[in-house]
Formats: C-alpha cells, structure tokens, sequence
C-alpha cells in the first residue's frame, strides 16, 4: 500500500484544502464543508474522509492516474460506485 500523507492547507467560506502526498506524488484536494457532511454526517474529520478517499482510488489506479489538482465530489463522476463505499464504511 502506498504511503499517504495528508496536510491540511487551508479552510475558506466553507471549504478546505488539502495538500495529499502519495509516496512522492502530490495532488491538491478540495473539499466542500456541505459535501463532508452529505458524506459523513459530521462523524469524522474532513482529513479522514480525504484519506479514506484517496484510497478508494488508489484500489483502483496508480496514484500516477490520480489527478494532480481536483474536488472531491469529482470522484463520482469517474467512479459512480464512490459515495456508496464512502457511506458504508
């Protein structure tokens, strides 16, 4: 599994950004603070909903095919499966 680093970077009018380190590969993560709770109810950190996340497309693709810069809500787009397994778990 590949080594995963988080750093929150910022929070502005209701969103956060994310600076998410992937065994060398960095990537800028948006997120919106409506879409964290439409996804989490509010029961975990944004930060842990990013990794959970990015994981999710790490079991999917090389972290080379992850975008560099995205929001989090783009994920369904390509992935239409992602907000069930980000519910169930």
């Amino acid at each position: 599994m590949e080594n995963v680093k988080i750093t929150e970077l910022s929070t502005y009018q209701g969103k956060y950004l994310y600076l998410v380190d992937i065994a060398g590969s960095s990537h800028r993560i948006t997120l919106s603070r409506d879409y964290w709770l439409e996804l989490s109810d509010g029961t975990q950190p944004a930060a842990q909903l990013i990794l959970d996340s990015v994981m999710f497309l790490l079991s999917r693709e090389p972290k080379e095919k992850i975008m560099s810069e995205f929001d989090l809500a783009d994920i369904k787009k390509y992935f239409p499966d992602y907000e069930e397994f980000i519910r169930a778990k």
